[in-house]
């Protein structure tokens, strides 16, 4: 098993998928619900949570340009009572658990269900009608006026200004996926902003590559440390449309029905990391999943590659659905390890994980996550290694053997790894059986009550936010 690898789940906030359970809970139940869900993920092996911040022009946090969701207060703009920020608190239990934060947005929706949504009076659709456009049962921002790239931009860099996250993230929703002979409704702006592209295609494709062009010089300047990462449609373009494309025959791609050119913004050095959703099965005539891990890590130019896995396919509709076969899921984990340029997974969604479906969890836990991983380091985001921790001690203690250490004196810390070895010597620091524990960067003991009778050497590590590992402490052998 590797000693890094992401381990990602998404934890959907729209519609109440994932979080809360139910709009309306009181503050306390919320919490609670927040601590169950990432203690079991923790248990489960994860080590990175993706929360829908904004789900669509609304929020889970304090905002001064959007309303606070229908789906946590049961009313569009009202807050939590008793008020907390839900965002500060999840950031925080994320933190203390030493699981990286991933703050998702989607960017264009902005009314789900427009004909049931009651909006509050200061929602952006009553503010700037203008910028909107009806499309199917959804409203969406007009991605060609010039405003609504800024104003994302300002929503974006108030999030990543005011709260401790590790990353931005987008999903898929760009240009919504189309409707059968239903045409997206931008001609208007199209004849007012789109005069230098002949097609409109182009014009598209290039509102959404200025959007995340800005967004990423706008992110680097303000917290270089702050990832930038996107989650497209798991093809980006059919082999009968492009011979650098994928063996596929997808129905829509990210090119050509999205506008969304991830393979450009990849190699730009736009975005940090990509996460494309191979929501299919091993052996899926149209979209295979193995032709798609392969095809990605080929086209990732350096950048980090994160499976986005259809948890929520687990078990099937029917007996003769592959996704019965309770291998498919750890067949496909196998697989993305086999390649050097896949640094881990990212699960659709919470709560399909929970509900264990299969055994996946189990599996996880048991298996394939057996051991603790640290997230990948991202070479082309520079940073220092941090501090050794000193002044490793230990005491005799009824409960295990109890261990100190001095603090480590670095604003970019994010967490402490505690190592273990069987006898009187260090073995392998790479090989993720010896990680006893991955502890809060304020942390100063440990109570070990998991060692057996013997002689054990332990050793501790500081990892800052970009996951570089300083050399180990000095080490100390305890007997039990």
């Amino acid at each position: 098993m590797p000693k890094r690898e992401l381990r990602g789940v998404w934890v959907a906030t729209v519609a109440n998928i994932d979080w809360p359970s139910k709009p309306g809970l009181s503050t306390a139940a919320q919490k609670q619900e927040i601590h169950a869900l990432l203690d079991r993920h923790q248990l489960n092996g994860f080590n990175a949570v993706f929360m829908q911040v904004r789900p669509s022009a609304d929020a889970f946090y304090a905002s001064k340009f959007e309303p606070w969701s229908q789906w946590i207060s049961g009313k569009q703009g009202k807050a939590p009572d008793p008020y907390y920020d839900p965002l500060t608190f999840f950031i925080d239990a994320c933190h203390r658990r030493g699981m990286e934060f991933h703050a998702w947005l989607n960017p264009y929706r902005a009314i789900v269900n427009a004909d049931n949504t009651i909006t509050d009076s200061l929602h952006i659709t009553r503010m700037a009608p203008d910028w909107f456009l009806r499309y199917g049962d959804n409203v969406y921002f007009d991605p060609g006026i010039p405003e609504v790239r800024q104003y994302f931009v300002n929503v974006t860099m108030d999030i990543l200004k005011r709260y401790d996250v590790d990353a931005i993230h987008f999903d898929d929703y760009f240009y919504p996926y189309k409707i059968d002979q239903v045409t997206f409704p931008d001609s208007l702006s199209y004849a007012s902003y789109g005069s230098e592209f002949p097609l409109i295609d182009d014009w598209r494709r290039n509102n959404v590559d200025m959007l995340v062009k800005e967004l990423s010089v706008s992110i680097q300047s303000a917290k270089p440390y702050v990832k930038f990462g996107i989650s497209p449609f798991g093809v980006w373009r059919n082999k009968d449309k492009d011979p650098t494309g994928s063996a596929t025959q997808a129905g829509q791609t990210n090119y050509d029905d999205l506008y969304a050119d991830i393979l450009k913004w990849l190699r730009e050095d736009w975005i940090h990391y990509v996460v494309p959703q191979i929501y299919w099965h091993i052996g899926f005539e149209r979209a295979d999943y193995p032709v798609l891990v392969d095809w990605w890590r080929k086209n990732a130019f350096g950048k980090h590659v994160y499976i986005g896995q259809g948890a929520y396919r687990i078990n099937g509709l029917n007996q003769s659905d592959p996704w019965k076969n309770p291998s498919q899921m750890p067949d496909q984990l196998r697989l993305n390890r086999s390649y050097d340029e896949i640094k881990g997974s990212v699960f659709f969604s919470s709560k399909s994980m929970l509900k264990n479906p299969l055994g996946i969890s189990d599996s996880l836990r048991t298996n394939l996550y057996r051991y603790k991983a640290l997230i990948p380091v991202m070479p082309y985001m520079k940073a220092a290694a941090p501090g050794v921790p000193d002044g490793l001690m230990y005491e005799k203690d009824h409960r295990g053997n109890l261990l100190s250490w001095s603090g480590v004196y670095d604003t970019a810390l994010a967490y402490l790894v505690l190592y273990r070895f069987k006898g009187t010597t260090t073995g392998s620091f790479e090989d993720p059986s010896n990680i006893l524990a991955i502890l809060p960067a304020g942390s100063s003991f440990y109570v070990d009550a998991s060692a057996g009778k013997g002689r054990y050497t332990y050793a501790i590590t500081a990892v800052n936010r970009l996951h570089v590992e300083s050399n180990p402490s000095q080490t100390i052998t305890v007997k039990r």
